[in-house]
């Protein structure tokens, strides 16, 4: 069991360094000066902590303002500011509403105020005001969800189906002036991209959303074709953005605490982003080709994969690449393999993950569970559950991508 209690040392403490507080109070030192209100809109798994940051450093020059989060994250009231939970990853009508809640509080600025707009990752579901039905919008959502497409097709899809993202959100905002501290999510920060980008001029073009759609056959609505036809902004001249946290800060900080555990880190990539099996099957290579080792080594890897949905049952993504990997390590010796969601929730479950040793698959096929027949099914969490496998957070306050690492301990001679 040190091998697990190490893999959750590991888990915590990467969790803890990115937690956003320290981050957003730091970007606020450049906050411009303001001579009227500050009005705080603030939307994504990671809303309620970067708000309740910002109140602590702000007080009462915030006038009023609203956090809007997913179902569970709100860890208490926060003065001035109106805290409302909503639906993800498929936006609900808590959505629909809480954010034209904020929509009317950016309404009649003057050119004297400031938005200040705390953006994290989940703000593409939480942060909606859809131009189509939202039945229409929530169907479309689950479509490219199903299919496996990447974050960045489904935000160019979901941009031209909203009244708020591409832009539009700040468009609402003039004449105020828009401060955004933006959490990333995705990799590589690209500003558009990260919950649609409501206050980024938008660098995507119809012909690309049209493509996308072609590309998975989605089905839609002449309504919702023709709104793929619409620009969005692509120029914002009164926002000021900064970037605060990535994934790649995650696998800096995991890397220093598997040094001070005594394991050697490879630091492989913070860019991950292929089917979640498939990066399973990788690790579990790499686990067997260097058995032989003789010193604790730990294999680092950040970003975000993807599962293509054929059954109906309950997994997330870390959970089915873990799942994956415990086939192919079932040989190996004190070996572990652990995946995890930095926001605490892999998929539509309580787990932020899972985590996986030698034992894993013989324990699995002793209770007749077939690891191939889960994956099939996308059953990953109950398949995990059975064999306490599943990494349990709760709610980090934070969402900077997926964390996965590979453990190999070795007894230091």
């Amino acid at each position: 069991m040190i091998i697990h209690d190490e893999a959750m040392q590991i888990i915590q403490t990467a969790l803890h360094d990115a937690r956003p507080d320290e981050a957003v109070k730091r970007a606020l030192a450049d906050l411009p000066d303001v001579s009227g209100r500050i009005v705080l809109v603030a939307f994504g798994k990671a809303a309620w902590s970067m708000a309740a940051a910002a109140q602590q450093v702000l007080g009462d020059k915030i006038s009023e303002g609203i956090c809007i989060t997913k179902y569970g994250h709100i860890q208490g009231d926060i003065p001035h500011v109106q805290c409302f939970e909503a639906g993800h990853p498929v936006p609900d009508e808590n959505s629909f509403s809480a954010t034209r809640k904020a929509e009317a509080l950016v309404n009649n600025l003057s050119s004297d105020d400031l938005v200040l707009l705390l953006v994290s990752g989940g703000g593409s579901a939480l942060f909606e005001d859809p131009l189509i039905a939202p039945q229409e919008l929530q169907d479309i959502t689950k479509q490219l969800l199903a299919c496996g497409a990447d974050i960045t097709e489904i935000n160019i899809i979901r941009k031209r189906l909203s009244d708020v993202k591409g832009g539009k959100f700040a468009e609402k905002c003039r004449p105020a002036r828009v401060f955004s501290i933006v959490l990333s999510d995705i990799i590589g920060d690209p500003l558009d991209s990260i919950a649609s980008g409501p206050a980024y001029p938008d660098s995507h073009t119809c012909r690309e959303a049209l493509a996308i759609a072609d590309k998975y056959a989605l089905k839609l609505s002449d309504q919702a074709r023709s709104l793929l036809n619409k620009e969005t902004p692509k120029k914002l001249d009164h926002v000021e953005t900064r970037i605060t946290g990535s994934v790649r800060q995650l696998c800096q900080s995991a890397e220093s605490e598997c040094r001070k555990l005594g394991y050697e880190p490879v630091f492989l990539t913070a860019s991950l982003n292929c089917e979640a099996k498939e990066a399973g099957s990788f690790l579990a290579a790499i686990a067997r080709d260097h058995q032989n080792i003789e010193r604790s080594t730990a294999w680092i890897l950040g970003g975000e994969t993807i599962v293509h949905l054929h059954g109906s049952c309950l997994g997330g993504r870390n959970q089915e690449l873990v799942l994956s990997a415990a086939q192919g390590i079932s040989d190996c010796r004190d070996t572990c393999i652990f995946s995890v969601g930095s926001d605490g929730t892999d998929g539509p479950t309580d787990a932020a993950g899972g985590i996986v040793d030698e034992h894993t698959c013989h324990d699995l096929k002793a209770q007749g569970i077939s690891i191939p027949s889960v994956l099939s099914d996308n059953d990953s969490y109950h398949a995990l559950k059975r064999v306490n496998a599943l990494v349990v957070t709760g709610p980090t306050g934070t969402n900077v991508n997926d964390l996965t690492v590979l453990l190999i301990k070795r007894e230091a001679k």
